[in-house]
């Protein structure tokens, strides 16, 4: 190994790595001192930009520094990682790391211009949230089995829409397309908010997503939950059998969320948003939304965080070869 090159400094000698050492370290101790942002790889509307704005708005308070979450939907999440990891690796600039931009895009997306292991620091896994199945009410089936049948009587007529490829319910409908044997049609969007809207308006016929993006939906009627990727039944609904009960025993599949970060940040302001999210995590404001929506509050430190990634990737590597998930 070669020997640090030495710089002169009133009679002694300071390698590059410790002058580099003691500018992290000043770094870290004066951060934050300007506004941070979010960077969210959906459109608004769905459960991302739940998540990302009732934890930035106490994350904020924490640090004493506005956290802004700005949404950029594209490209299955890669415009917005992207972005992420071009920035300055000062702490000024994270993303909000997802099942399918970390877990799934490195198989389904094997020119990504980044390599989500190497280029990104995880923080923190901020919460899991449970995936639950709708249909738009004229389609004629009460539950998954009814709805089952149904495609596979009809295969190809059915349309169902998703936060994007690569998003959580694109990954939910084509497991449940693979273990359930039917034919039907993938329409990727740019965010829950926009694929909902079609949805409503009877122009697609199913979908999947997180709770707090569906919940008010079903609740009112104007569309219907059929069941529950989470193996045990949600206190929301409680009625709603999960998927494993309707005759796909094991079946399970869920949205998580958590902050990511350019691979460069100091260390010790990985830990500093790590430590004060785990907070934000527990505040009552927190809380209380996030149960609410039947959603887990986690908040884990950065190990926790990627050995999670890391199990997930191999979940999913899994799953993308056996159910050929490809981008629409």
């Amino acid at each position: 190994m070669k020997a640090a090159f030495p710089i002169r400094i009133g009679g002694r000698i300071l390698a590059f790595g410790l002058v580099a050492a003691v500018t992290q370290t000043a770094m870290a101790q004066a951060w934050p001192s300007k506004p941070i942002r979010l960077l969210v790889p959906f459109a608004p509307g769905g459960t991302s930009s739940v998540v990302a704005r009732t934890v930035s708005s106490e994350l904020g308070k924490q640090l004493g520094q506005s956290v802004v979450v700005e949404n950029k939907p594209g490209a299955s999440g890669v415009t917005a990682m992207l972005e992420t990891v071009k920035s300055a690796p000062d702490g000024y600039t994270l993303v909000m790391g997802h099942v399918g931009s970390l877990a799934v895009n490195p198989y389904i997306l094997p020119d990504q211009p980044y390599d989500v292991n190497k280029d990104f620091a995880a923080v923190t896994l901020l919460t899991k949230v449970p995936n639950i199945f709708v249909v738009h009410p004229d389609v004629p089936a009460k539950d998954m089995r009814e709805f089952i049948a149904y495609a596979k009587k009809n295969p190809g007529a059915i349309n169902y829409g998703s936060a994007g490829n690569g998003s959580a319910g694109h990954l939910a409908f084509e497991y449940l397309k693979l273990v359930a044997g039917i034919n039907i049609a993938h329409i990727p969007y740019k965010g829950t908010g926009p694929q909902l809207v079609d949805l409503l308006a009877g122009r697609t016929q199913a979908s999947s997503a997180g709770t707090p993006a569906l919940l008010q939906f079903v609740k009112s009627g104007k569309i219907r939950a059929i069941g529950t990727g989470t193996l045990k039944r949600i206190p929301s609904l409680p009625d709603l059998p999960t998927v494993a009960e309707q005759g796909f025993p094991g079946f399970e599949t869920a949205q998580w969320y958590g902050i990511n970060a350019p691979a460069a940040v100091p260390a010790d302001i990985i830990r500093r948003i790590a430590d004060e999210s785990r907070k934000a995590m527990r505040s009552t404001v927190v809380a209380e939304r996030f149960a609410n929506d039947d959603a887990e509050a986690i908040g884990s430190t950065p190990q926790e965080y990627d050995a999670f990634i890391r199990r997930e990737q191999k979940i999913w590597a899994d799953i993308v070869k056996r159910a050929a998930i490809k981008t629409d």
